[in-house]
């Protein structure tokens, strides 16, 4: 055993620390719940936290890995998000227990989302730099006003969806019958959700996400990709596929940010498109490029600093943006210092051709 981890590739080792951090975090953190050590805002932000992980290691693969700017990552989340709660809601008889109900809540999510990033990566994975930026960013808009026109109500006979666009329709023109479920009320967004999400799920989302990404980059079609981000051309010219591997990279991050949003709409009664706008695509963008552009600890641990941070500046009441801003700056003047970046090339192991420096 001991020959065995010798042995191992550098790669590898920094792969089972991740998964080993995350897992010793998972553990101490639910301790610290079971023995009351853990405040009520900080165990209602858990779940978020757990979900805003998966979306900037998901961001990522499509920013760091792949080199591509997308800016509307959270219309996948709005995807998965309202998808997962009317997977959730129309399954209550159905599938009484939660747990099975959240799990499928999850896959529809994830499943919905990637056909939606199938649709728009076709053609939208042929533009590049700003245009691709531009377009991406459009992309987060269509979906959260087509999600503010959508009316979604299930009965006996099946799901009734409406789109509203012009303004005339309401949820009594879905025809629901007396014992039927209104789910989503057009700009009101989804109402009176069971909130079914836990931590644990959250946490085995994190680990899911990790096997999936991590296994994607280290695989053959990850090493594709990266050839098409370090040199387009040289990598067309050996017969790489561009389109193809950029697709699959582009889906594989869309499916599982469709997966977070689930589990984020599922944490709430609530859930309106606003919640997913384009400042929340900064959002986590900001997660990825303050954690290190390719490095998957970099981005766990910027989205759970940078996520609590607010909570913990709250004492400052109206002048907490203002630190949180302030504290925003400092950390990217830092990571733009060579001797804080070579000092975190250290202590976070990175593959070759994805630090901080891209």
């Amino acid at each position: 055993m001991k020959s065995y981890f010798k042995n191992m590739k550098t790669i590898t080792k920094a792969d089972y620390a991740t998964y080993l951090g995350v897992i010793l975090a998972f553990i101490v953190v639910s301790i610290c719940q079971s023995q009351g050590l853990v405040s009520r805002s900080l165990g209602g932000m858990l779940v978020p936290i757990c979900c805003y992980v998966c979306m900037s290691v998901s961001l990522n693969l499509t920013v760091g890995v792949l080199g591509e700017l997308s800016l509307g990552h959270a219309g996948f989340m709005s995807v998965g998000a309202f998808s997962g709660i009317i997977t959730a809601m129309s399954l209550q008889s159905a599938v009484p227990n939660d747990l099975v109900r959240m799990v499928i809540a999850l896959v529809a999510g994830a499943f919905f989302a990637a056909i939606v990033g199938f649709i728009v990566g076709i053609p939208v994975l042929r533009l590049r730099g700003d245009y691709l930026a531009i377009v991406t960013l459009a992309f987060g808009e269509i979906i959260k006003d087509l999600i503010n026109c959508l009316l979604v109500g299930w009965d006996e006979n099946g799901l009734h969806i409406a789109l509203n666009v012009d303004g005339t329709k309401s949820m009594s023109s879905l025809g629901l019958s007396e014992n039927g479920i209104e789910i989503i009320k057009g700009a009101q967004g989804a109402t009176g959700n069971a909130r079914i999400a836990t931590f644990t799920m959250g946490f085995v989302l994190i680990m899911i996400t990790l096997v999936v990404v991590l296994n994607l980059v280290r695989s053959r079609t990850g090493r594709a990709v990266m050839a098409i981000r370090d040199n387009r051309i040289a990598a067309e010219s050996v017969g790489i596929n561009v389109t193809k591997y950029k697709l699959i990279a582009f889906v594989t991050s869309a499916s599982l940010a469709g997966a977070a949003g689930a589990l984020f709409g599922l944490n709430y009664s609530n859930v309106t498109a606003a919640q997913f706008d384009f400042n929340t695509s900064i959002l986590v963008l900001v997660y990825v490029v303050l954690g290190g552009l390719g490095s998957i600890w970099g981005s766990i641990i910027a989205t759970v600093v940078l996520y609590v941070l607010p909570e913990a500046l709250r004492q400052f009441s109206d002048y907490r943006m203002l630190v949180y801003a302030i504290v925003l700056i400092l950390v990217m003047l830092a990571t733009n210092n060579p001797q804080v970046r070579a000092l975190i090339s250290r202590i976070i192991p990175r593959r070759k051709g994805a630090a901080i420096d891209e």
